[in-house]
């Protein structure tokens, strides 16, 4: 016999149901939508015209029965007879990131904090997380950069701590904001020797922004130059106030690299999430955020989940995003098979229909019909609004081309494949900021995975460069892109990708072009000889005039004709150039209808500096 789930769900019955009516509870009116006079009276069993005269008289709003009312209007109304008002949202199976879960009180157990690592690129993040674990992650990291978002738990003192370990990297602000967004406790991370840093504000700004309190963490204590005085106090400046100073944010002098300072750091952190009384309900279907997602080549997709309420079982039905599943396997951090997961706890699961994106919410269900219905559903919803965000682009950059003023804009079309999909936002991100006003950068497909035949194809369909970020073609598709005459470029650190990037947009730049004037003459006699035309016979009175220069005829002040200078010549013999205080003969090309006094302006086109 099968084993009672415990759990129940997180969407309760009523919000399943879209016509869910309004109803009356303890003199409370719950409503869940606008309504008209006629119906709101029915619904508080009241005499129609009794609300018409009401409004007409008290607020001077004259109103039919028929007449819909807002909820401003409806509270009034309430309150005038005696009831109180709430109005409810009806969230739909398919939007459950809405879904506001209230447990009681008593359901309610203690769960591990979830600690984010953050700081500056270089500053000893990772190092710390290998400390802490006595593990060595920072020796498999490409360019001693992290490059996405690891997820780890350890246990100290009999309590667990869940660690995400963000990139410090500018490029990815994206996935350190998806950090903070999920956490307890931001450990910000300041190197000694170094202090503040461009990512250390932004740091700053994602955990003040996700409210959770900051423990600093001044790192690398042991290396000469080291001051944490003044990381101290250069951290005042952002509102960061070390409690030694009077302030709240706790401060922990450490060196990760030499195991310095790092129990007094992990006991700082218990302390403040002991003083948080962090809980959640294990009693219930999960649900929760992904932190990392991949497309495995021997097990497919592959995700990273962070359980934030609930607890996620073996062969659960998951819905994330837009894909869905049955969870085939679960595993921690150090690949221990679980069947079960609790609040707080990171686990890598299989059997995803698709790759979900890192930052998608999660949710599990009963049953594999009503988690497919769910995923179809937002599927469905999904397609819709990108329809509608690529019209929409679509002629915003039709009307930014429109209205441009210095020429087409070029565009550069880019097809990015990255190992991660976290990877391949912050790519996507950092090429996106590249674009100006004279180069755009579109980036027309991104997504996690090997090059495909399918990369290819449409790359040449539009014409589009093949970028791949931890990823490599096979000899099959790198023979289809020569064919195809698709170029593929493939790096492993993100800022020499960006750095390529920027160099090629600077070559592509259709500079400026400008008008120097270069010189002006005054016409002081007319010579007229067949089969020439009219000779001005001028004298440079500024500047010098250059054979085969553009030119334009002045003729008090007003321009009657442009055009280019046809001969120079300094008495009978051709010139290169005639300068200020000199005489020369001209005539201009199409232009005979030159007169005495007219000023020939000669000027060129130079690229603006």
């Amino acid at each position: 016999m099968a084993k009672k789930d415990y759990r129940q769900s997180n969407i309760p019955t009523s919000q399943n149901q879209k016509d869910q009516s309004n109803r009356v509870n303890n003199g409370v009116f719950v409503f869940t939508r606008s309504m008209n006079v006629a119906e709101l009276a029915k619904e508080l069993g009241i005499n129609v015209n009794d609300i018409i005269k009401f409004l007409f008289l008290e607020k001077k709003m004259m109103v039919t029965i028929n007449q819909n009312l807002d909820d401003e209007t409806i509270g009034l109304i309430c309150l005038q007879f005696g009831f109180d008002f709430k109005k409810e949202k009806i969230v739909s199976e398919e939007q459950f990131e809405e879904v506001e879960i209230i447990d009681k009180p008593e359901d309610l157990l203690p769960r591990p904090a979830v600690v984010t690592i953050m700081g500056h690129v270089d500053h000893g993040k990772t190092t710390l997380i290998d400390a802490i674990r006595s593990s060595h992650l920072v020796d498999s990291e490409v360019g001693g950069i992290s490059q996405a978002i690891g997820a780890y738990q350890k246990e100290i003192n009999g309590q667990k701590i869940t660690f995400l370990d963000t990139p410090g990297h500018e490029a990815f602000t994206a996935m350190r904001s998806r950090g903070a967004a999920v956490t307890d406790i931001v450990v910000l991370v300041v190197a000694a020797d170094d202090g503040v840093m461009p990512q250390t504000i932004e740091a700053i700004d994602h955990a003040k922004a996700a409210g959770v309190p900051i423990i600093v963490a001044i790192n690398k204590i042991d290396k000469e130059g080291a001051d944490p005085s003044r990381i101290k106090t250069e951290l005042m400046s952002y509102d960061i106030i070390a409690e030694e100073y009077g302030g709240s944010n706790i401060c922990c002098e450490i060196s990760a690299k030499k195991n310095i300072g790092i129990k007094e750091l992990l006991e700082s952190i218990l302390l403040v999430a002991e003083m948080q009384e962090l809980k959640a309900n294990p009693n219930r279907y999960a649900i929760g955020t992904v932190i990392e997602a991949k497309l495995d080549k021997g097990e497919g997709p592959k995700a990273t989940l962070l359980v934030q309420n609930g607890t996620l079982s073996f062969q659960d039905y998951v819905v994330v995003g837009t894909a869905y599943g049955k969870i085939r396997r679960m595993t921690n951090e150090h690949k221990k098979i679980l069947k079960e997961a609790k609040p707080s706890t990171p686990v890598v699961v299989i059997g995803l229909s698709e790759v979900p994106n890192a930052g998608d919410k999660f949710m599990a269900f009963p049953t594999e019909k009503q988690a497919r219905e769910i995923a179809e559903k937002r599927a469905l919803i999904k397609k819709q609004n990108e329809q509608g965000a690529q019209a929409a682009a679509t002629l915003e950059k039709l009307y930014s081309k429109i209205t441009e003023s210095n020429g087409e804009v070029q565009e550069v079309n880019i097809v990015l494949k990255a190992d991660t999909t976290g990877s391949a936002e912050a790519v996507k991100a950092s090429l996106d900021k590249l674009s100006n006003d004279q180069v755009h950068i579109n980036v027309i497909h991104s997504s996690a995975g090997a090059i495909t035949n399918n990369d290819i194809m449409l790359a040449s369909a539009s014409n589009a460069i093949i970028y791949g970020f931890n990823v490599r073609p096979t000899a099959m598709v790198q023979a289809k892109a020569e064919e195809e005459g698709v170029e593929i470029r493939l790096h492993r650190i993100i800022y020499a990708l960006t750095e390529e990037m920027e160099a090629a947009i600077k070559g592509m730049y259709k500079k400026e072009q400008v008008e120097k004037v270069i010189g002006q003459a005054e016409v002081r006699s007319l010579i007229k000889i067949s089969k020439v035309g009219t000779v001005a016979g001028s004298y440079v009175t500024s500047g010098v005039i250059k054979a085969g220069c553009s030119v334009r005829v002045l003729r008090d002040g007003v321009i009657v004709y442009e055009g280019k200078l046809n001969s120079l010549k300094r008495f009978k013999d051709d010139a290169r150039e005639v300068k200020e205080g000199f005489e020369c003969g001209m005539t201009i090309e199409n232009f005979n209808d030159i007169k005495e006094n007219d000023v020939i302006e000669a000027y060129e086109m130079v690229e603006k500096e």
